[in-house]
């Protein structure tokens, strides 16, 4: 009978945490940055059953540089730095909770951080200037040690991008790499994509090696073009446009991504032990055969 027990217990854990699916922790830099991983976390949670993070460095507020529309929309003229910098950061957190709903995005740990202004220099950020670096890393090293997470997604952290964006990806790689519990996250950095379009060539930042990506690793894609339901109607795009349509601060984003980007491309990164490729493929896959098929078309 305590055998029973016992393998009854083994089984609905093991069902469990089957049932349970993936858990990830997404790391970036401003409110909207997930939209990169939009569709792949919005299959991950209503797909696979699996759970997502979000850990979000900045408030916000430096983002009013295309907010033209917004402050019609919003009533609030948030063009204007003093304005948009006292009231941006709530309207942004409004903004992300609503993204996160559709994504079906558990928790958000806002780090608060300044977002002051424009630039692609890491040094202001990193070096502990600009953000309070000891506590963005404490909060990032107890999600770690307490939630047990299977991978951490950032940016792809290119030389062109935001000082921002990139110190967001070295923090994250920072804090994986001093992990000391059983079970490692795999971080993997993630970019988007129009058909047609050559992947990047993104192999390391100058000056940060915890940034290279594996050369021999695949990348993974999610196909976000890839069309569904009756007559090929569909496809995840829709997902997408809904999760940006909620950014009605950032107008930019709106006019450059809505319905236009057709993949989500992860890299791997070369601080992961190379057991983790074929987690990822797994990932993927797992990913690629979930959710909607075609309609079998019937010949008459």
């Amino acid at each position: 009978m305590h055998k029973l027990t016992l393998l009854v217990f083994f089984l609905i854990t093991s069902f469990l945490a089957i049932a349970q699916g993936p858990k990830i922790l997404v790391i970036t830099a401003h409110p909207d940055d997930e939209t990169t991983f939009s569709v792949t976390l919005f299959k991950i949670t209503k797909e696979l059953k699996g759970t997502v993070d979000m850990a979000v460095m900045t408030d916000g507020g430096g983002g009013f540089a295309d907010a033209q529309l917004g402050a019609m929309y919003l009533n609030l003229p948030i063009t204007d730095s003093i304005v948009a910098r006292t009231h941006l950061p709530m309207i942004r957190k409004q903004e992300i909770l609503n993204a996160a709903k559709i994504m079906g995005i558990r928790n958000i740990y806002f780090m608060e951080q300044p977002d002051d202004f424009y630039s692609t220099n890491i040094e202001p950020y990193i070096s502990g200037k600009n953000w309070n670096i000891p506590y963005v890393e404490h909060r990032l090293d107890v999600l770690l040690a307490e939630r047990n997470y299977d991978f951490v997604f950032t940016l792809l952290p290119e030389e062109g991008q935001h000082g921002h964006h990139k110190t967001a990806v070295i923090m994250g790689l920072r804090a994986v790499k001093r992990f000391k519990g059983a079970h490692t996250p795999i971080i993997i950095a993630g970019s988007t994509k129009m058909s047609g379009n050559k992947d990047s060539e993104f192999s390391m930042l100058t000056g940060f090696p915890e940034t290279k990506i594996n050369a021999s690793a695949p990348h993974f894609r999610l196909n976000r073009a890839y069309r569904f339901a009756e007559n090929d109607k569909l496809s995840y795009k829709i997902v997408a446009d809904w999760v940006i349509a909620e950014y009605k601060s950032q107008g930019a984003i709106q006019e450059n991504a809505i319905h236009k980007v057709d993949e989500e491309v992860y890299y791997y990164y070369d601080i992961n032990d190379i057991s983790g490729i074929q987690k990822v493929k797994d990932l993927f896959e797992d990913l690629a055969k979930s959710g909607f098929h075609p309609i079998q078309k019937i010949q008459h």
